[in-house]
């Protein structure tokens, strides 16, 4: 049995988790900063390089003793190497190759954003291709996997991407950081029809996102709101719209997988803002509607982890693809490029 050491340092989590090819999750830490960006109103990126720096050798050390495994016992090092805040990513993937160097353990680079769309497989028999809906707090889009490294994009956002809404929405209405479970919550308790906000760049046979006109609307609302009870209206309407809009989205890519004749084996969401539950109950439906299996990650495994780092490192072991020490940790990292 083959063991991959998972390391994600590409945000506000330091985290680190041991899986093995028969799909089972050994350990997976996650040391998350929220307290520490809390009253910044959003991830502050020198903080969260000094929180990993200060972090990462215990969340590894605890990973493998949890899992009851020792280095020696290690197949390949998987770190988070992009996209994502610079200093995170130097620091995990330093901490990665350093490990490699002194145990001549094979390194595997990963791409955060590829993990994240291969992370339904660590718990579900998802075979390629599929539809992927991938939205998290600084990416969002729509591609076909067709592989572990090869991804079609078919659609994706303009401006801003759905969590950095989420996140900004909250800190507007004032229900703090991070935005998207305090606004899932919210939605349970308010009026979300009581606010008819815009549904951007929403047109038959388009696939992108914009989310940049809605942040907006929702701020020049807010300017109308005089009670607590009139904020939380306006959240919940902020949830309800993009809900709608990412439904129609969903439906538009299948409608597009149809129409080009290409045959997908299912549909999934995946990133942050999939552990949102009342977005993924409506993907399923629409799904539902086009007779097309849709399969999420579980919850734990949606915001950013180290199971999804060693997970993406399992599928690249199996296909020998490692990466020399010299990788270079990258900010901007697009799907697929090598």
């Amino acid at each position: 049995m083959n063991y991959v050491l998972g390391i994600e340092s590409s945000c506000d989590e330091t985290a680190a988790a041991v899986v093995s090819d028969f799909r089972e999750v050994l350990s997976n830490i996650v040391y998350s900063q929220i307290e520490e960006h809390k009253p910044y109103g959003g991830v502050v990126p020198e903080i969260a390089a000094r929180s990993h720096l200060e972090k990462i050798d215990i969340v590894v050390k605890n990973t493998l003793e949890k899992a009851n495994l020792q280095l020696s016992d290690i197949s390949a090092i998987a770190a988070a190497c992009g996209p994502g805040l610079i200093g995170g990513l130097i620091v995990g993937a330093t901490f990665a190759k350093t490990l490699s160097l002194a145990t001549n353990i094979p390194f595997i680079a990963i791409n955060h954003i590829e993990a994240h769309a291969l992370s339904v497989r660590i718990t579900e028999n998802v075979d390629f291709p599929y539809l992927l809906m991938l939205v998290s707090g600084g990416h969002c889009q729509i591609c076909i996997v067709h592989d572990i490294d090869k991804f079609e994009v078919i659609g994706k956002t303009i401006d801003d991407s759905v969590g950095e809404s989420f996140d900004k929405v909250s800190k507007i209405l004032g229900f703090g950081y991070p935005g998207g479970p305090a606004i899932e919550k919210i939605y349970f308790e308010a009026n979300p029809d009581n606010f008819k906000l815009p549904h951007p760049i929403c047109i038959k046979g388009n696939c992108d996102f914009s989310f940049s006109g809605l942040k907006t609307a929702v701020l020049t609302a807010s300017e109308k709101c005089y009670s607590i009870q009139e904020k939380k209206d306006l959240a919940a309407s902020f949830q309800k719209t993009v809900t709608e809009i990412l439904s129609f989205k969903m439906k538009q890519a299948l409608s597009l997988c149809l129409s080009k004749g290409i045959k997908i084996t299912s549909a999934v969401i995946s990133g942050g803002v999939a552990a949102n539950v009342i977005i993924r109950t409506a993907l399923d439906s629409i799904c539902k509607e086009f007779d097309i299996p849709f399969f999420a990650p579980p919850i734990k495994f949606c915001t950013d982890n180290g199971a999804m780092i060693a997970w993406a490192g399992i599928e690249k072991f199996r296909k020998n693809k490692f990466n020399d020490l010299n990788f270079k940790p990258r900010p901007r990292w697009a799907l697929g490029e090598s």
